[in-house]
C-alpha cells in the first residue's frame, strides 16, 4: 500500500471510528420513566375511537412547578371528561403530581383542585405575590383560578376574583406582568364560540368530511371567539381590560398555544397566539396599557408562502444567537412548523424549510425550544397526534398516535433530525397534546413531561452524558415574585445565550419557571445580567457551572442544595 493510500485509510477508519463511537453514546438519550416514577395514571379526554364534536379532540395540558415549595418540582396535567359525564361527578379530576423524593404521589383530591369538565390549558404565576405559586386553568365554559394557600392547598377564586364565567372557551393561558407594576396579569386565548346544540355532527355538512372520511364539524365553519386579557388590580382581583388594551380589535380566531414574552427588546411584554386556520396573532405591547397587533405586518401570522395555518402549540427562544427571541409554532399533518426568525424585533422569517423541519410533517402540538444535549443551542422537541381518530380505521395514510420529533441544533441555523438516535422513547407513538420540560429529579436538567389523549402522560428523561449546565431560578421583589419577564444573558466560552422567563407556552402548557443554559464544556459562566421586569440590571461574574442556583431581585446568588 502507497503511503499516502495508507494515511487516506488511517484517516478513514479513525473517522469511522469517531462516528461509531458518536452512535453508541449519543449526546440525547431519552427514556420514559413514567412508570417507574409513579405518574402513569390515564386522564380522560371525549371519545376513544370516534369524535362526535370538536371539543373532544384539543386535549390538555401540563404544568412543571414547585407547588408546596420543598425544593421539588412537581407536576400538574389537566384533565377532560366526555360527552356523557360532562362536569358531573364522574368527570375525573386533575392530576397534581406532588414530588416525594424522586417518587410522585396523587394528591389532586385533597389539594382543592376540585374542577371538573373539559379542561383545557394551565398556566403558572404568584399572582398574589405571597410566595406560594397559584394556578390558571382554561375549561370550556370558562376559567379556573386556584389561588395556592400554602401547606399544599388551593382555593378556587376564579369568579371571586373577576375572571368571567359566561361560558366562553378558554384555551390556553399565561401570566404575564403587562404594566410593569409588580402584580401578574393574565391572559386566555379562546379557541371556538362553541354552541354544541347548534353544531352539525360528522359528516352532516361538506366541511364535516376530511379526505373521504366523516369527521367532527370544526374549527372552519364553527364561530370564531375572542381572547381575554385581565389586569391584576393588585388585591387579588382582576378586571378585564380585553376591548380597552387592542386584544379584540383584530376580530375574532380560533385561538390556542399562547406564550408572552419581550419579542422587540425593549423591556414590556408582549403576547403571541398560535391560531387554528385564521391568522395568528403577535401583540405588540406599547407601554400604556395597549397593545398593537403586528402579526400579517412581522411575518408571524402566516406560512412561508402566504397560506393560513392550522397552529396550535408555540415556543420562543434565541436559537441563532442574534439576541432576539424567535418563534417556533406547530400546525397540522402535511405541513411542516413554522420557525419564525427574529431579524430585529420588528420582522420575521419563516425559515422552516431551510432549517430543515420539513421531514416530519405529523400533527404537531406540544413544542419546546430545550437543549437537550446541553451544547449551548436550543433544540427542537415536537409532541405528535392526529385529531382524528378515524383514520386509523382508514387507509388514507394517517396514523391517529404519532412519533414524538427532535431536532438538534447544529449552530448554522439549520437542525437535524435525531429522533431515530435519541432513544426508544421518541419512537413510541402518542396522541400527544400539552408539553412541558423541567427538572423532576434535582439534577439541574429539564426533563420533559408529554399529555396524551386517553392515556398516561411520557415522562421522558435525558440519561445520556451531557454537556455542563447553568440552572437558575429567579425571585422578584420590586418586579412579580415569579420573575416572570425577566431576562437572563449570560456569557461562557466566548458564547453568548439569552433567556427569558416566559408565561404559557408550548401547546396548554407551562414549563418550569427556573431558566436552564446548556454550558457545553465551559466549566464557568464568565458573566451574567438579569433584567428584571422592574428595569433593574444585576450583573455578576464567574459562576461555576453545574449547580442550582437562585437569585432574588437586589440579593446575592445562593446555591440551592440537592
Amino acid at each position: 500500500m502507497s503511503r499516502s493510500r495508507h494515511i487516506l485509510f488511517v484517516v478513514s477508519y479513525l473517522a469511522l471510528c469517531g462516528s461509531l463511537a458518536g452512535a453508541a453514546d449519543p449526546a440525547i438519550l431519552l427514556s420514559d420513566v413514567t412508570d417507574s416514577w409513579g405518574l402513569g395514571a390515564s386522564i380522560t379526554y371525549g371519545n376513544t375511537d370516534k369524535n362526535i364534536y370538536i371539543l373532544e379532540t384539543t386535549g390538555t395540558g401540563a404544568a412543571v412547578l414547585d407547588f408546596d415549595s420543598d425544593g421539588d418540582n412537581d407536576v400538574v396535567v389537566v384533565n377532560g371528561t366526555t360527552l356523557q359525564a360532562g362536569s358531573g361527578n364522574e368527570a375525573p379530576l386533575a392530576k397534581l403530581y406532588r414530588n416525594d423524593g424522586g417518587k410522585f404521589v396523587d394528591v389532586a383530591g385533597a389539594s382543592g383542585l376540585d374542577r371538573r369538565g373539559w379542561g383545557q390549558g394551565v398556566c403558572v404565576g404568584d399572582y398574589n405575590n405571597d410566595g406560594n405559586p397559584d394556578l390558571a386553568m382554561g375549561y370550556f365554559g370558562g376559567p379556573a383560578l386556584y389561588r395556592n394557600l400554602g401547606g399544599g392547598k388551593f382555593n378556587e377564586v376564579a369568579a371571586k376574583s373577576g375572571l368571567q364565567q359566561d361560558g366562553r372557551w378558554s384555551a390556553a393561558c399565561a401570566f404575564l406582568d403587562y404594566d410593569n407594576d409588580g402584580f401578574l396579569d393574565l391572559f386566555f386565548s379562546s379557541y371556538v364560540d362553541l354552541d354544541l346544540a347548534k353544531t352539525p355532527k360528522p359528516g352532516e355538512r361538506v366541511d364535516c368530511n376530511w379526505k373521504g372520511i366523516p369527521v367532527m364539524c370544526g374549527p372552519r365553519g364553527l364561530p370564531t371567539a375572542r381572547n381575554s386579557l385581565y389586569r391584576n388590580l393588585g388585591n387579588g382581583r382582576f378586571v378585564e381590560v380585553s376591548e380597552k388594551a387592542g386584544i379584540w380589535k383584530p376580530g375574532g380566531r380560533y385561538g390556542l398555544g399562547v406564550t408572552a414574552a419581550d419579542f422587540n427588546n425593549d423591556g414590556r411584554t408582549d403576547i403571541y397566539v398560535a391560531c387554528d386556520m385564521t391568522p395568528s396573532l403577535l401583540f405588540i405591547n406599547q407601554g400604556d396599557g395597549t397593545f398593537d397587533e403586528v402579526g400579517a405586518i412581522s411575518g408571524t401570522a402566516f406560512s412561508m408562502d402566504g397560506q393560513l395555518q392550522a397552529g396550535m402549540g408555540v415556543s420562543v427562544a434565541d436559537y441563532d444567537g442574534n439576541g432576539f427571541l424567535d418563534i417556533i409554532k406547530t400546525n397540522f399533518s402535511g405541513d411542516l412548523p413554522s420557525l419564525y426568525k427574529n431579524e430585529d424585533g420588528e420582522f420575521f422569517e419563516d425559515v422552516s424549510s431551510r432549517a430543515g423541519l420539513g421531514k416530519n410533517q405529523l400533527l404537531g402540538w406540544g413544542v419546546l425550544f430545550e437543549d437537550f444535549d446541553a451544547d449551548s443551542k436550543p433544540d427542537v422537541l415536537i409532541a405528535n397526534g392526529h385529531v382524528y381518530p378515524e383514520v386509523d380505521n382508514n387507509a388514507i395514510g394517517e396514523t391517529y398516535r404519532q412519533p414524538t420529533i427532535l431536532y438538534r441544533n447544529l449552530g448554522s441555523g439549520r437542525f437535524e433530525d435525531v429522533s431515530q438516535s435519541a432513544g426508544p422513547a421518541l419512537k413510541v407513538p402518542r396522541a400527544a397534546r400539552g408539553m412541558a420540560a423541567g427538572d423532576l429529579d434535582g439534577d439541574g436538567r429539564p426533563e420533559v413531561v408529554i399529555v396524551n389523549v386517553n392515556d398516561k402522560p411520557a415522562v421522558l428523561k435525558n440519561t445520556a452524558k451531557q454537556g455542563n449546565f447553568f440552572w437558575l431560578r429567579l425571585e422578584g421583589t420590586k418586579s412579580n415574585r415569579s420573575a416572570i419577564g425577566a431576562r437572563v444573558t449570560i456569557t461562557a466560552n466566548g458564547i453568548t445565550q439569552v433567556r427569558e422567563v416566559t408565561g404559557g407556552g408550548s401547546y396548554y402548557s407551562q414549563s418550569d419557571l427556573a431558566l436552564y443554559f446548556g454550558l457545553g464544556t465551559a466549566a464557568k459562566i464568565d458573566r451574567f445580567k438579569v433584567r428584571w421586569p422592574s428595569g433593574a440590571v444585576q450583573e455578576l461574574k464567574a459562576v461555576s457551572a453545574n449547580k442550582r442556583y437562585r437569585l432574588v431581585e437586589g440579593g446575592t446568588l445562593t446555591e440551592i442544595a440537592k
